[in-house]
């Protein structure tokens, strides 16, 4: 039998920061990266409890429901019935803020952003700075992704709207990768060494004390390299620079930086606000798999709905910060699996509350995950939404920021807490207590109360408002449709139609390819079996 007091204890100790506990709040705890880096023994418990808790709680509701169904089948089935109509409220919520941010995207897809720009006002938080002061560094951390990839993500920023003489990409490369990442620095530096303000390649080094291979340490230290050998030889100030991190794959439309600077220029505190873009995954959607497609579009839609609820968005992948916040905060978190979405809690923390994430309603495209095989693809998708779910990491680190941190107040700690605990709650339990758990009082709950009415009624009734709540896929399966590129000539006619047949498969996604590797990632952080950071291969035919 597993105790608590086990599972808070497994794991060897690592690498020690010693802060003390009765110091006030400071820059070293924003990189702190698990618990075993604290060398404090109570910080450290304290830091182990809010690893553990995601998936304690997730299991301890799993494990309720099913005693439940055996003991009391009753309370059991309204209990489902009662769940399964807050799910089918929740749904029509969620289709409306999708469709809202849907429209407002699209407008925005027609808005002459190069012009909006040049007549953009002054903003008082940014005194003296215009858009003809705004430098944008793009940051593309590679691995062993082929060219053809990379050179499509530069060749998009190289046709933007935006002048080139101000603006600096690095491709930021990795030692680990080998041979491969030479070639891959000597084709882009040969075809796009001069074609903007800089273009550098920086390579990452392997095996440093301390790091976790992966994104965040290859960011960070493309990042620090930039500023010791550009920005500050050059002396640009910082706040004139909007950082652009991108997955490799990222292709951004042309007006994209004239965009984002007019909402950097416009924003209420830029130099406390992160700019997120929508993320679509539609680069290679016609070669993905149907459940690949499920999940691509499905992502994309879950980041329109955030789009809409601003004061719960929390950067994701592909994004955008000042460069101000980048240097105070020390750049993106190295030892980390989720640095996209830490910087925002590291910055929120840095600044005593005051930060937000600013909704572009603006594409990015991005590609759905694609092997050389279906089963290879299979395999793939299930990593990408594991490491995608171990962003629990970040509930503890917030959680255990909120405690030291004495100047944030707590009614906000409390409302951001409250969002991310049941967020992070319902991945790996709504799926399960929906399509799995609701048949269960049926057959654990005895003789009696499977022969009663209520037993005959309950898969009908929860039947029918699943039916309802499923009903919202046919919005899906529309926007999905309009958002796809032109059709591929060698794909048929009735490709089509199989693209929005496929949302059938979305009840097999949402268990499979959501609950699942979602309970799997906080099961692994709950028994300190941290993860490390799983590079999603990336592949176009």
């Amino acid at each position: 039998m597993i105790t608590l007091n086990q599972v808070v204890n497994s794991r060897l100790p690592g690498r020690f920061l010693n802060f003390g506990r009765s110091t006030t709040w400071m820059l070293d705890y924003l990189h702190v990266g698990n618990a075993f880096d604290l060398a404090d023994p109570h910080d450290r418990r304290l830091y182990r409890i809010l690893e553990v808790f995601p998936g304690f709680l997730a299991w301890s509701t799993l494990a309720v429901v099913v005693l439940v169904s055996f003991k009391a089948p009753v309370f059991a089935t309204f209990f489902i019935i009662l769940f399964d109509i807050y799910w089918l409220i929740k749904t029509i919520y969620l289709s409306v803020l999708t469709r809202s941010s849907f429209l407002k995207m699209r407008h925005n897809l027609k808005v002459d952003w190069t012009n909006r720009l040049a007549s953009v006002p002054e903003n008082p938080k940014l005194q003296g700075i215009g858009a003809e002061n705004i430098f944008n560094l793009i940051i593309l951390p590679a691995y062993k992704e082929p060219y053809s990839i990379v050179r499509d993500s530069l060749n998009a920023i190289f046709k933007s709207n935006y002048p080139k003489d101000k603006m600096i990409v690095v491709l930021a490369t990795e030692a680990r990768a080998g041979v491969h990442s030479v070639e891959l620095a000597r084709q882009a530096e040969a075809e796009f060494g001069n074609a903007f303000f800089k273009f550098i390649v920086t390579t990452h080094p392997d095996n440093i004390t301390g790091e976790l291979a992966g994104k965040g340490s290859n960011e960070a230290w493309a990042g620090e390299q930039v500023k010791r050998e550009i920005i500050d030889i050059l002396n640009i100030p910082y706040d004139r620079i909007i950082v652009s991190v991108f997955d490799i794959d990222t292709v951004v439309p042309a007006d994209f930086f004239a965009c984002l600077s007019w909402y950097y220029l416009t924003a209420p505190d830029p130099l406390h606000s992160s700019f997120q873009p929508i993320p679509i995954f539609t680069n290679n959607i016609w070669e993905a798999p149907a459940f690949a497609r499920v999940f691509a579009f499905s992502t994309t839609f879950w980041q329109m709905i955030q789009q809409s609820r601003k004061e719960q968005m929390v950067t994701f992948s592909s994004h955008s910060v000042g460069f101000q916040a980048l240097v105070d905060v020390g750049f993106w978190q190295k030892n980390v699996v989720s640095e996209d979405s830490r910087i925002y809690w590291q910055c929120l923390l840095r600044y005593d509350g005051d930060w937000q994430t600013v909704p572009m309603y603006y594409p990015v495209y991005m590609d759905a995950n694609v092997g050389p095989t279906f089963w290879q693809t299979l395999k793939n998708q299930y990593k990408q939404i594991r490491r995608w779910h171990y962003g629990a990491e970040n509930n503890p680190y917030f959680m255990f920021g909120f405690i030291k941190n004495k100047k944030i107040p707590s009614s906000q700690k409390w409302h951001q807490t409250l969002i991310q605990v049941e967020r992070t709650h319902s991945s790996p339990t709504n799926a399960l207590i929906i399509f799995l758990l609701s048949w269960l009082p049926l057959w654990v709950g005895g003789l009696t109360f499977t022969t009663s009415i209520l037993s005959y009624n309950l898969p009908r009734i929860t039947s029918a408002i699943m039916n309802i709540a499923l009903l919202g896929l046919v919005t899906s399966a529309i926007m999905s449709v309009i958002l796809l590129p032109e059709k591929p000539p060698q794909y048929g006619r009735f490709k089509w139609l199989w693209m929005a047949l496929q949302w059938l498969l979305f009840p097999i996604n949402f268990i499979f390819f959501g609950a699942i590797p979602a309970l799997d990632a906080q099961t692994r952080l709950m028994f300190g079996r941290y993860m490390g950071f799983w590079v999603t291969p990336k592949g176009r035919k």
